[in-house]
């Protein structure tokens, strides 16, 4: 049997996984003597129902699950880490961990989101450890997608589509220790300074986080980019600089006055070359 929620479960949870029994009214064995359910690889389309009350460790790893219902943990207060990896999710219902107050791990990877939603995780209070990696749609993250989160320790971005994160979506996960964002396409032009900056400040290097954009960083580390590269950034114009644009702007509206006036002139001189000939045919 698969092992529920790998590389995720403490070490009590995991204990006797290899001894299973089978819970009336949904096809997942339960591991004996802990609280472990393990649903993984069935070819779920819907979440299962009535699992026994004191579930604390789920694993739906690895079906076709498109949905959850919105009140779908409503009664399983003692669940702890959820295993949602490799399903069909978009997104989740407003609401769904208002009773997981236990719930300190979450796996969201290989599924189909494209965003994250401002306050996707409120009631999930006590989340350690957030996975949401090969999302490969995942092209935004909202500023408040994290807010409540003050004892995250690992959030995981990797492998998505972000080209930019919200300075403001990380800088309220006080506890974070790990972050990892490489396999996006980063866009490295002036809003990447500062939350590069964050970045070197709160987490390791990530090696795997490269530059897509702009052309003449494509391919660079992220961290391999220093106050150098964002110099162009902090360009500032003199009273000189204004005096010149103000001079060639002045310049070149007397050009295009001039120009216009004289095509006039030629407009009408044509004009009138055209009329005398005619009058000389008469």
């Amino acid at each position: 049997m698969a092992p529920v929620a790998a590389g995720l479960l403490p070490p009590a949870a995991s204990a006797s996984l290899s001894q299973s029994i089978f819970v009336p009214g949904h096809p997942c064995p339960r591991a004996s003597l802990s609280q472990s359910v393990d649903c993984s690889g069935r070819r779920l389309f819907s979440v299962p129902p009535e699992l026994p009350l004191d579930t604390g460790n789920l694993s739906l790893a690895h079906n076709r699950i498109a949905s959850i219902p919105p009140g779908y943990l409503a009664c399983y207060a003692e669940l702890r880490v959820l295993d949602l990896r490799n399903n069909s999710l978009a997104e989740l219902p407003a609401g769904l961990f208002l009773a997981a107050t236990r719930l300190a791990h979450l796996d969201l990877s290989y599924n189909n989101f494209s965003h994250v939603a401002a306050d996707m995780f409120l009631e999930a209070r006590g989340l350690l450890r957030l996975d949401l990696s090969h999302n490969p749609g995942l092209r935004r993250v909202h500023p408040q997608a994290f807010r409540g989160l003050a004892q995250l320790r690992d959030l995981d971005l990797s492998y998505g589509a972000l080209g930019a994160l919200s300075l403001e979506a990380l800088e309220g996960l006080p506890g974070l220790v790990t972050l990892q964002i490489g396999g996006n396409p980063w866009v490295c032009g002036c809003t990447m300074e500062p939350f590069l900056k964050w970045l070197r400040s709160r987490t390791p290097s990530d090696t795997l986080a490269e530059c897509r954009a702009p052309p003449e960083v494509e391919g660079a580390p992220l961290f391999s980019l220093t106050e150098e590269s964002f110099k162009a950034c902090h360009l500032t114009l003199t009273l000189d600089d204004y005096l010149f644009i103000a001079f060639v702007g002045f310049v070149v509206s007397i050009a295009s006055v001039a120009t216009n006036f004289l095509l006039g002139i030629t407009a009408n001189c044509c004009h009138r070359w055209s009329k005398a000939s005619e009058d000389e045919e008469i």
